[in-house]
């Protein structure tokens, strides 16, 4: 009798059983380089390590895509912001939720199979949410971050805690709230907490003992390079932390990270030089940790424009002749290209309102024009884009990306020393209102000032050619939005809105072909793979977790 993949995971779930390990694959190293071969799952993050998160599914198409409907749906249960995404590995999807709980679900049905809860310690602090985004697997691990800077190995048949390490001091407000990546034997992680005035870093793990394999500061200390960009004892205490999951080419044995805003946050003045490596992408052997070239963005930042954008990776045509790029939308409002073997700048455009720089020189630098106290800086604090994650789609060879159009802050400035611990601001600011004295967001070193309302601004979905920097097409939204992107095979981009819609719109022109409410914001990117011959779509809105498929 032939026994389904189905009825041993409900077995599983109903006695407590061990998934046998012939029930599915392990996740090996090699898996993990050809992800795009495996378009029936979704093995990493950004479902690869290009981060292009583009599939080659392609049973979905502009034609019927009408016909979706909800399959099942997975309520959250912690209150807050749910910005995880989800694994999918030979039908069994795995997903984080609020503060660091992962649950292993069927992907097909979205029947709970087993349920890990972490808690993390009293003294984890982190800046803006209690967030989780997400886990990684090699062979049947799992590995998360936790908010109190941990990380942990889960064995992903049982639910059952295999390792668990500290990887920094929850205590001076490290946390952990990216989604691990797994690079051959090894589990790489970045600490949160530039808000905090911690020394930021990246660090490898190894993932079957959890003993750290090689670490990169950040901010360089004493004898290291970069160091001098700094003053004095500024970069003891200068952030630049690395909160979202960064990218790796295989090929040149290169990972790809994306780096935070330099504390404090909002007085340059008082760390004086460009503090390398904050607003900046670093490129790192893979199997060292030692640096092999770095762009920064924003030197010496004065505008919390984190680095922490996806580094998405592709082969172009570039002027003529193949190039190896990386393609990133950066929060400070210019979309960039550079040469991912050496780090060269190669292009540099920006896709919304700027006054911050008048433009970059012929090396990226950007020429930078501080606005007078009092008045607006465009793109504000939270940029023109921000961690959402955007797509590549090489087949209509564009980028695509979430924007915050017309957004603009007010910044304010002040002396704040250093307590371990503790906020470490260096001032606030408040969001520029359309009207004299009309509300908007603002904050300080002791908290918010006046009241909290939507961001003044609008969002759009933005297609741009990477060749020229120059958009393709806009699609406007209501409010601002914080949705990743997806692509497809058939030409479908899927992406979302803070007003709830969830859209499926024509990746060559923007036209909406598609749309359903789902009644919260979504802030993430969807997913997609196959189970049984039936393509789906998964994407977090608000407090659920809910899938699609064609009607049967």
């Amino acid at each position: 009798m032939r026994i389904s993949l189905r009825f041993v995971l409900s077995l599983a779930a109903v006695f407590g059983l061990s998934l046998p390990v012939a029930v599915r694959a392990q996740v090996t190293p090699e898996r993990l380089d050809r992800a795009a071969a495996e378009p029936q799952n979704w093995l990493t993050y950004n479902g690869g390590y290009d981060s292009r998160r583009y599939s080659t599914l392609n049973q979905i198409t502009p034609g019927n895509v009408k016909n979706l409907e909800q399959k099942w749906v997975l309520q959250d249960q912690v209150f807050g912001a749910w910005e995880s995404n989800p694994l999918v590995v030979d039908g069994i999807m795995y997903v984080t939720e609020r503060p660091n709980d992962v649950i292993a679900l069927d992907a097909k049905t979205g029947r709970v199979f087993w349920l890990y809860r972490y808690t993390p310690s009293p003294d984890a602090r982190v800046c803006c949410g209690a967030n989780n985004r997400g886990v990684a697997i090699l062979g049947d691990t799992l590995f998360m971050g936790t908010l109190d800077a941990h990380l942990i190995a889960i064995d992903a048949k049982t639910g059952r805690p295999l390792w668990n390490i500290a990887v920094a001091d929850a205590r001076l407000a490290y946390s952990i709230t990216m989604a691990p990546l797994v690079v051959k034997d090894k589990v790489i992680v970045g600490v949160g907490g530039g808000e905090f005035g911690i020394r930021g870093f990246i660090a490898a793990y190894d993932g079957k003992t959890g003993k750290e394999a090689w670490r990169f500061n950040t901010i360089p200390g004493p004898g290291e390079p970069g160091h001098e960009t700094w003053s004095g004892d500024d970069w003891m205490h200068g952030g630049a932390s690395v909160w979202i999951t960064g990218s790796f080419d295989p090929s040149l044995n290169l990972t790809y990270w994306g780096i935070g805003n330099p504390g404090p946050d909002w007085n340059p003045n008082q760390r004086p030089g460009d503090n390398l490596y904050s607003d900046s992408v670093v490129a790192l052997d893979a199997d060292s940790g030692a640096l092999k070239w770095h762009f920064q963005f924003t030197p010496n930042d004065g505008y919390d424009y984190d680095a922490v954008q996806v580094p998405v990776l592709a082969d172009l045509e570039w002027q003529g002749r193949p190039a190896k790029v990386m393609m990133w939308a950066n929060r400070n409002g210019y979309f960039y290209v550079l040469d991912r073997v050496t780090g060269r700048f190669l292009l540099g455009e920006p896709f919304v309102k700027v006054n911050w720089a008048s433009g970059l020189d012929p090396n990226g630098r950007p020429i930078q024009t501080p606005q007078p106290p009092g008045m607006p800086t465009w793109p504000g604090n939270q940029g023109g884009t921000n961690w959402y994650p955007p797509s590549f789609s090489p087949r209509t060879g564009l980028f695509y990306f979430s924007v915050w159009e017309n957004y603009a802050t007010i910044y304010r400035k002040e002396e704040q020393a250093y307590v371990p611990g503790r906020n470490f601001l260096g001032g606030g600011f408040t969001v520029a209102a359309p009207a004299p004295g009309a509300p908007t967001i603002g904050i300080g070193r002791r908290g918010p000032i006046n009241n909290w309302t939507n961001e003044v601004g609008s969002g759009a979905t933005v297609a741009l050619d990477p060749r020229t920097g120059k958009r393709a097409w806009t699609f406007p939204q209501f409010d601002v939005t914080d949705a990743g992107m997806l692509t497809t095979a058939s030409d479908l981009l899927f992406t979302g809105g803070r007003e709830g819609y969830f859209y499926a719109l024509d990746a060559k022109t923007g036209k909406e072909l598609w749309k359903a409410n789902l009644g919260g914001s979504i802030v993430m990117a969807p997913i997609t793979y196959r189970i049984d011959g039936q393509q789906y779509v998964s994407v977090i809105s608000g407090h659920t977790l809910v899938t699609f498929a064609l009607r049967n």
